[in-house]
């Protein structure tokens, strides 16, 4: 009788680990303007190749190539993207060093992801609805949002239009198409479904747009999603941002060693693309493109963003413990801004100079909104909202036993 060695399992593992360099061979790239740019009206089985090669726009050198560069992008939107991830980049630094000081509790910062959500929020249009996870402050950095309205939703503050409620980070703005951010992993990509759903119900021309990480992906809501933006053809784009770690596990335990996240999609009859998150011109093009998608009725697009996460998953990480310190001055698609920042250099509509200038006014900017912030109470002051907001917002007429409540405490 023949005999069979015992079963086993498979437990992937990083290429990389503290005092170890990671070997980045495992990230399948492509060449800047290598990758075919298809039409609109593609369907997702002459699809498959978009989902396992990589579009890219910018070369090593900061050039514009291949057909995901055409139509060129105004210079005026380009610089605009700059200046957006630049305060983005200097806000999250300011609020890592106020939850340091005790002032917040938790934060979480989006460095080297930050063309991502800028380059989308910038080919958007007004109404339509996005349904973000908790690295997409520069969607809302992006509309020009008021930076002391965010820090005082980070300070829980008498000014918190959020009185309190919500974890640090996790934004509500209805007016700018900005959904409440839920801790529950994955549940924005049924609720981005479903309100993309709604909108064709009514009539509209409003798309969705959803966010997860890597991840996140192995949740059952994300096939969910998929599953009815597939069936009813719901227009949406559905954001996968790879940046190679959940909280400290690799992205290869979310099931991305073998295969791409964007496959994921093809599997479920979505249109799926991937495509270079660090470059400003590839995620504007691929925005563009999945945006029109959706809006001429041509159902939704699944997007995997290649990137890295530069820094620690939150204020309560320590990535030093799980991956090499130096990662991401390695990582082979560099950094978002300086690749944006190279390439306005080579046409003619930026500068070092330009560049210098601009990071001291964001600087001087983001302190002034922090201290008219913090006027308004902070946790290290000990003025947050009111005990009082805890009984608001919950019923239309408050019962009996609360409002004794809230007289016992005398509020």
């Amino acid at each position: 009788m023949r005999q069979t060695p015992p079963l086993r399992l498979h437990v992937p593992e990083p290429s990389g680990r503290p005092g170890h360099a990671t070997d980045f061979s495992y990230l399948p790239l492509s060449a800047a303007g290598e990758v075919r740019k298809p039409d609109l009206d593609i369907g997702y089985r002459e699809n498959t190749d978009l989902a396992f090669s990589l579009i890219r726009v910018l070369d090593d050198d900061g050039q514009a190539v291949g057909p995901w560069a055409e139509p060129a992008i105004d210079p005026a939107i380009l610089r605009k993207g700059l200046q957006v991830m630049i305060k983005t980049r200097i806000f999250d630094a300011r609020m890592l060093i106020a939850q340091r000081q005790k002032k917040i509790s938790f934060y979480m910062q989006s460095l080297g992801e930050e063309a991502i959500g800028t380059g989308q929020a910038l080919a958007l249009e007004p109404g339509d609805m996005c349904f973000p996870s908790y690295r997409q402050q520069n969607l809302l950095i992006a509309k020009d949002v008021p930076l002391s309205a965010l820090m005082c939703q980070l300070y829980s503050n008498e000014c918190d239009p959020l009185k309190g409620r919500q974890l640090p980070v996790m934004y509500s703005m209805r007016e700018q198409g900005f959904f409440s951010i839920s801790g529950n992993l994955a549940t924005q990509f049924p609720q981005a479904v479903g309100w993309a759903m709604a909108s064709a119900i009514k009539g509209d021309t409003r798309i969705a747009s959803a966010w997860i990480g890597d991840g996140a992906t192995a949740a059952a809501d994300f096939q969910t999603a998929l599953t009815f933006a597939h069936v009813y053809q719901a227009p949406v784009v559905l954001n996968v941002i790879n940046n190679q770690w959940a909280i400290s596990t690799f992205q290869a335990i979310a099931g991305g060693e073998r295969t791409t996240f964007a496959a994921r999609g093809l599997g479920s009859g979505i249109v799926s693309v991937r495509a270079d998150g660090n470059d400003f011109l590839a995620v504007m093009a691929v925005s563009r493109w999945a945006i029109d998608r959706a809006r001429n009725n041509l159902g939704p697009t699944l997007i995997e963003w290649v990137s890295y996460r530069a820094g620690p998953h939150s204020t309560s990480d320590d990535p030093s413990k799980y991956r090499p310190a130096d990662d991401w001055s390695r990582f082979p698609l560099g950094d978002p801004i300086e690749r944006l920042k190279q390439h306005l250099i080579r046409i003619g509509h930026w500068s070092e100079e330009e560049h210098h200038a601009t990071q001291k006014q964001y600087e001087a900017e983001v302190i002034a909104a922090q201290k008219e912030a913090e006027s308004h109470g902070s946790l290290l002051t000990g003025q947050t909202s009111s005990v009082a907001t805890m009984f608001e917002d919950v019923y239309a007429e408050m019962p009996w036993h609360l409002r004794r409540q809230r007289q016992q405490l005398g509020v």
